[in-house]
């Protein structure tokens, strides 16, 4: 689930999680139970191979070409079925590449925005509004899928 709310299809999800248990399972002789659990330190290591993902793609350092992704925006998503989880991962999936990220980190991971903006390399001020802009067309989204539903 981690992975496919940062990437957009299966397959780089499928690369992430790859990546992210060979990590695990090459760094098991460094978990310490002392510090945490192992759920959420095998979390975040998935969540870090993601971010690797994304800074290989660079797709967060650059604008976003907004008006590709809204071309469709008066049209509903006919896939999505109503407030599930896979529905709502798939809302999260049609932002673009930098809101996705940054919605997830901070959202989803709970980083703050002086924190995204040292790991994507970017101002803070530009993580501010790339949430604001994602959770904008998050909301429009589900407001359109909610409408055709209901």
């Amino acid at each position: 689930m981690i992975c496919m709310r940062y990437n957009k299809n299966r397959y780089d999800a499928e690369d992430c999680l790859q990546s992210g248990l060979v990590s695990i399972f090459s760094k098991l002789s460094q978990f310490d139970a002392k510090r945490g659990t192992f759920k959420s330190w095998s979390h975040r290591i998935i969540v870090n191979a993601n971010i690797q993902h994304l800074k290989k793609q660079q797709l967060f350092r650059h604008a976003e070409l907004v008006d590709e992704y809204l071309t469709n925006d008066n049209e509903a998503d006919e896939s999505i079925e109503p407030l599930t989880t896979e529905s709502m991962i798939k809302l999260v999936q049609q932002l673009p590449p930098g809101y996705r990220s940054i919605f997830n980190l901070y959202v989803m991971e709970g980083f703050t925005h002086r924190e995204i903006s040292e790991i994507l390399d970017i101002s803070v001020g530009t993580s501010k509004s790339q949430l604001a802009k994602g959770k904008r067309m998050l909301r429009n989204q589900l407001e359109l899928v909610l409408k055709t539903v209901y």
